[in-house]
């Protein structure tokens, strides 16, 4: 038998992604596949935000985001429950941002600086990024 919990989380979880996919989409160029099992934005070639969904039974319902050099650390620092250290591609600064931690301005702001680290030089020129 499921719990309130189980039978409410998918769709918690689905309306997540769909915040992540709305702000994502709207950058310029951006594009979406599954990539190991999750919803995935590129710009060009270029992943520049991945959706984890209780990837690994980890517990989290994050984007996972590059970061400015330092930013990684600062952030968890200073509020642990909202940021962590991703497996992979934590130890190359990308940042997991727990999404229903953070309000949309702060997600925004993540996912755009996340796609400005990572689209190309002539993309961030063509649109004054």
């Amino acid at each position: 038998m499921k719990t309130t919990m189980q039978t409410r989380k998918p769709n918690e979880n689905e309306e997540q992604i769909e915040r992540v996919r709305r702000i994502c989409l709207a950058l310029p160029e951006s594009w979406e596949k599954i990539s190991h099992g999750e919803p995935t934005w590129f710009v060009g070639k270029k992943v520049f935000a991945m959706f984890s969904n209780n990837h690994h039974n980890d517990g989290h319902v994050a984007v996972v985001v590059p970061a400015p050099i330092g930013v990684q650390q600062a952030l968890i620092e200073a509020s642990p429950k909202k940021y962590y250290k991703p497996p992979y591609v934590g130890g190359a600064g990308w940042v997991g941002v727990e999404l229903r931690r953070v309000s949309d301005k702060a997600l925004t702001l993540h996912i755009q600086e996340a796609w400005r680290l990572i689209a190309s030089p002539k993309l961030k020129d063509a649109t004054g990024a």
